[in-house]
């Protein structure tokens, strides 16, 4: 099958397939990624209607925790007077609520609930994109947009759920959301910082933060 597909991250047709039950992934040879094969991709409308049964409620404690290692590690990194975006800030942008709380200034923009593609046109010291890489359907674009977005030594911080080997795939909730079309590995990152050209990388648990 190697010929019939490519990977949507590197390009490389060294891809098999990985998992076929009632999710379909293929695997990357090259960077390691894990990827659903593009037909099998619900439509704009499905994919808006699922983010909006999100319970993203910017005063719920519980949400606030959960992007706490993205908020305090801004907040660790950054001064009030530098500039962020919030890339895909979803249907309650709850890390922007935390930051400008503190006094920081944080755009939103997201491609179903808050499109300025002016925001897009623009420089950023700080990033932030929790829960939101492993919707990419082009990957390499929005990695490729993400850095260009950065002033240099900027920030990108990113959440996901990685997939390593240990990981039974099988009873893996993370997969099932049918939304959730690349999933990474930390190969993937690592392949991910070069290809970019990303001066440093750090992964810690679900927090993952490029450099520029």
């Amino acid at each position: 099958m190697s010929n019939l597909r490519h990977c949507p991250l590197c390009s490389s047709e060294n891809v098999s397939l990985f998992y076929q039950r009632k999710h379909t992934f293929y695997s990357c040879g090259h960077c390691r990624g894990l990827f659903r094969p593009e037909s099998t991709y619900v439509d704009s409308d499905a994919e808006k209607s699922r983010y909006e049964e999100h319970n993203n409620d910017i005063s719920d404690k519980r949400y606030r925790q959960f992007v706490f290692p993205i908020t305090s590690s801004v907040q660790h990194d950054f001064k009030k007077y530098h500039r962020g975006l919030d890339f895909g800030s979803g249907t309650g942008p709850v890390i922007s609520k935390v930051l400008e709380d503190k006094g920081y200034t944080i755009a939103q923009y997201d491609p179903f609930f808050a499109r300025n593609k002016n925001l897009l046109k623009e420089h950023y010291d700080y990033i932030v994109c929790c829960e939101v890489m492993e919707h990419f359907h082009k990957p390499y674009e929005e990695f490729g947009l993400l850095r260009s977005l950065l002033l240099p030594g900027g920030k990108l911080y990113c959440m996901t759920s990685l997939y390593d080997n240990t990981i039974d795939f099988h009873g893996w909730n993370y997969k099932n959301d049918p939304t959730h079309v690349f999933i990474y590995s930390e190969e993937t990152l690592q392949w991910i910082k070069k290809e970019f050209g990303f001066s440093g990388l750090m992964v810690e648990g679900r927090l993952i933060v490029y450099v520029k």
